[in-house]
């Protein structure tokens, strides 16, 4: 890791909506998209080492959202809340202190960037914040809508490239020109530039620990003080 993209002050790591549906086997899979699982985890293990902020969004849909194809939207259901596809994958090693960024979650329309009437952005800044490390899925949408909004609302981004996968790998270079504009800094910018082309990427579940710390309790709307399982505590 260069010093450019090592964490520094006025940093925070993070994730967009590594949750079960989004992953093989969930209600909308990103092609091996557990094949990120590695390497968030070792950018979490790196924050938490250094005292990094994590924030971890999570799409949050209630049932019959108009993003889902039988309201006339786009997408298969997903992520409705407190669905079994909702939570975190529970090979995601998020930290105690993560702050979950909930979204998705208005019924007139979808809400596709972590940004998008989250407040996060005033919220970042009031802490100090001038940098976003991110990954998640998925790169062409979620990850996408967040990092331009980010850019636009002032701060610095890098891409993890290594935590990152498309629903769909012909939308990467048009990806790959809008990041590049908006002077988006990538770990390895090989690997992004070769996501539309991998033939070779391996379909069995990483051999990582599915052990995690205790989960914290995050803020729901109108509920701000229920906890929530992401999976992990057996009751899967």
């Amino acid at each position: 890791m260069t010093d450019q993209l090592a964490f520094q002050d006025g940093d925070v790591l993070l994730l967009v909506d590594i949750q079960k549906d989004f992953c093989p086997g969930g209600a909308l899979p990103v092609e091996n998209g557990h094949l990120i699982l590695p390497d968030a985890n070792a950018w979490l293990a790196q924050a938490q080492q250094q005292n990094i902020p994590v924030y971890a969004s999570r799409d949050w849909h209630p049932q019959g959202h108009n993003s889902f194809v039988e309201e006339g939207g786009d997408w298969p259901p997903h992520c409705i809340q407190d669905s079994d596809g909702a939570r975190f994958h529970p090979q995601l090693r998020l930290p105690p202190g993560t702050v979950v960024v909930t979204k998705g979650v208005r019924f007139d329309q979808d809400q596709t960037s972590v940004f998008d009437q989250t407040g996060l952005a005033q919220h970042l800044k009031d802490r100090g914040i001038r940098r976003l490390i991110v990954g998640g899925l998925a790169l062409d949408v979620c990850v996408l809508d967040s990092i331009m909004d980010a850019v636009a609302a002032g701060f610095e981004v890098v891409l993890i490239t290594e935590a990152t996968l498309p629903v769909d790998s012909d939308k990467v270079g048009h990806v790959l020109e809008r990041l590049q504009s908006a002077k988006v800094v990538f770990t390895d910018k090989d690997v992004l530039a070769e996501l539309g082309s991998r033939s070779d990427v391996r379909d069995e579940a990483p051999d990582i620990c599915v052990k995690a710390p205790e989960w914290a309790e995050h803020q729901r709307l109108d509920d701000d003080d229920m906890p929530c399982d992401d999976g992990r505590s057996g009751r899967i």
